[in-house]
């Protein structure tokens, strides 16, 4: 997309840091689109916005939001309209990780990520996504190409994990509510691209970030073994799989040959797991 043409924009959520950082500075470099950056960490959101209209000339706008709350998505969506911002590509990205025995979780924070990683993402591509189908692109619109292929309706893009096929103890949680994105998003693809909004769900195996709280020298093992990706890899990948409309994908070598295997690991291998998986963390 070039310059002259009318900029999309982008919602991007959890984009303060991390690999939603990634996605705000790859779309406003790489598509020029502007930002609707969304955080709850409103300093550091604030100057993410700051840098990325500064260095790249688009417009940006940052949105303090604790994504966790039942009605977030209603909300963020009534605010939209209110305000007149048409999003033209959303990326639900905002997530948590934590590793801990169910029953020795505190109950706001299971709360807080069945509803960020289920509740929220669900709504949001509820309340979006019909306004992406029921909008219709002008001549100039309908004549823009992506990475060389045609402007859709919409687009949204919902961030799974490879971990949807792992019975994993002490990321119990977690593997459940990515299974929940990555069925979810993949029925709902069936729906929506025929009208012209495409839908992908990525489906990545470690990603070298803080999240996961890993030791540095383990986050540089990994990367050089090509388990674990770069944010800024990842992120120009799950773009340009999003701009040709491919309903799912997954990185790595490695993590599309392992996945059939992660349905039938033993379960003395999983108590191992669950036995040091813990102690490497910070």
């Amino acid at each position: 997309m070039t310059n002259d043409q009318r900029p999309m924009l982008a919602l991007v959520t959890g984009a303060s840091s991390g690999i939603g950082l990634q996605y705000a500075t790859q779309l406003a470099r790489d598509y020029h689109t502007d930002l609707l950056l969304v955080s709850n960490q409103e300093e550091e959101l604030q100057r993410v916005a700051a840098d990325l209209a500064a260095q790249y000339g688009v417009r940006t706008i940052a949105r303090y939001a604790d994504l966790s709350k039942p009605d977030a998505a209603e909300t963020l969506h009534a605010w939209c309209h209110e305000q007149g911002y048409v999003v033209d590509i959303l990326i639900n990205n905002a997530g948590v990780f934590f590793f801990n025995p169910y029953c020795e979780t505190a109950m706001p924070r299971i709360e807080l990520m069945l509803n960020l990683h289920m509740i929220t993402v669900a709504k949001l591509c509820r309340l979006f996504g019909e306004d992406m189908l029921k909008r219709e692109l002008t001549d100039e619109e309908a004549r823009q190409r992506i990475n060389g292929h045609p402007r859709k309706r919409g687009y949204i893009l919902n961030m799974s994990s490879m971990s949807a096929w792992m019975a994993m103890p002490g990321i119990q949680t977690y593997n459940a509510t990515k299974a929940f994105i990555y069925n979810f998003s993949k029925s709902l693809w069936y729906e929506l691209y025929p009208k012209g909004v495409n839908i992908t769900v990525m489906t990545p195996g470690a990603v070298d970030t803080g999240l996961f709280g890993l030791a540095p020298n383990l986050r540089r093992l990994a990367v050089r073994l090509t388990v674990s990706i770069p944010p800024e890899k990842l992120v120009k990948r799950a773009l340009k799989k999003l701009f040709q409309g491919k309903k799912a994908d997954m990185p790595g070598f490695i993590n599309w040959l392992s996945t059939p295997l992660l349905k039938h690991t033993p379960d003395w291998l999983l108590r191992l797991a669950m036995r040091y998986v813990g102690k490497y963390q910070k």
